[in-house]
């Protein structure tokens, strides 16, 4: 089980609130992704055909799972999907 795993079963069993969740997702470096985004149109339809990247545990994939299987509510995923972004651009501008 992965850390972020971990602080959904947190969340869901009551030990931790949104708001501590939502804080240490942003204390936290996520993996990113390493296929650059599509450029153009054509860049686009081609990585369609392609297959999707692989599942990444510990990434933000847990955090979509975890929506999808219903133990994330709309309003705690976008909680939390709020704070992978926001961590994400905090590490964008320390690397610039």
């Amino acid at each position: 089980m992965s850390e972020v795993d971990s602080l959904i079963q947190s969340l869901r069993n009551g030990s931790m609130t949104l708001d501590e969740v939502a804080r240490r997702f942003l204390e936290r470096s996520w993996p990113r992704r390493t296929t650059p985004p599509p450029k153009s149109y054509l860049d686009l339809a081609a990585a369609a055909q392609e297959d999707p990247e692989p599942y990444i545990s510990g990434s933000f994939d847990d955090v979509s799972a975890a929506h999808q299987d219903g133990r994330l509510t709309d309003d705690e995923y976008e909680v939390l999907s709020e704070a992978v972004a926001e961590s994400k651009r905090a590490e964008d501008r320390r690397n610039e």
